[in-house]
């Protein structure tokens, strides 16, 4: 027998599309949760906290592949190691991170730096801490979700005047596609770090959010706003992006017009 497959954060916007695909694949699915749930079609849930280790053991143990989707603002870093010593108390499962692009290109030094981008500094060090457990991995670097620019565009939204950071680009990538590939590399063998995945256009911030506005049938006045320090500095010359693997299909207009009521109708009255 296959032993299941175990996914922190199963339940979140990357973990949720990982399970059913391994479903789909075959493979029985643990998912570890910070909330109690009952057993469904395959999926076992199992109760932890991967940011105190309580309740990780139980979740690693027999378990021969590990996806780790479960990341927040602050605390990867910790999160990662408890994971990581419960998994080599329990064997030498396969570890498969999900990080981000830029993790290894934007330096996080000033108190700006981590304020604005602490997220990518998060990133690098859990990467580290899964290449140095000793256990075979998989890292798999991927630009920013969809949902997450949405959610962005929304709040700004709410502003009478939306600041803009200046001369920022974002390169947004469909979470579906990349669980795909997540699951790829999942069944297949450690492969280290691999090649990043990037949707397949980049955009101004200004852009993006004139794609939301538009979209919802609003109208705010964009500001660009230059931002400081070293981090900033390099996603002004794209340390964020995966030009050369744009190697996503769904576009930032595909995403709004299946998520955003009018959207589609906004497309088509701004056509040549």
């Amino acid at each position: 027998m296959t032993s299941p497959i175990l996914v922190t954060g199963g339940t979140g916007t990357l973990g949720r599309l990982v399970v059913p695909l391994l479903r789909e694949a075959g493979r029985d699915v643990r998912v570890l949760s910070r909330r109690r749930r009952d057993a469904a079609d395959g999926i076992e849930f199992m109760t932890g906290d991967l940011a105190t280790g309580e309740g990780i053991e139980p979740a690693v143990a027999g378990i021969e592949t590990i996806v780790h989707c479960a990341g927040s603002s602050k605390g990867d870093e910790e999160k990662a190691r408890n994971l990581v010593r419960a998994a080599a108390r329990a064997g030498t499962p396969h570890l498969v991170y999900i990080s981000v692009v830029g993790a290894d290109r934007i330096p996080v030094v000033s108190g700006a730096d981590r304020a604005m981008f602490g997220y990518f500094a998060a990133k690098l060090a859990a990467e580290r801490v899964v290449a140095d457990s000793g256990l075979p991995w998989t890292t798999l670097r991927a630009t920013q979700f969809h949902d997450l620019l949405l959610m962005t565009a929304r709040q700004l939204a709410k502003l009478p005047v939306i600041p803009a950071p200046a001369g920022f680009r974002f390169q947004p990538v469909d979470a579906g596609e990349v669980a795909a590939r997540l699951v790829e590399l999942t069944l297949g063998k450690p492969a280290g770090l691999v090649a990043d995945m990037g949707g397949p256009r980049a955009y101004g911030v200004g852009d993006l959010i004139r794609g939301y506005l538009r979209a919802s049938n609003r109208h705010r006045l964009i500001v660009p706003v230059w931002l400081p320090g070293k981090a900033a500095r390099a996603v002004r010359a794209g340390a964020n992006l995966a030009l050369e693997q744009a190697v996503g299909h769904r576009t930032w207009e595909d995403f709004l017009a299946e998520r955003v009521p009018g959207a589609a109708r906004a497309q088509a009255g701004s056509g040549p």
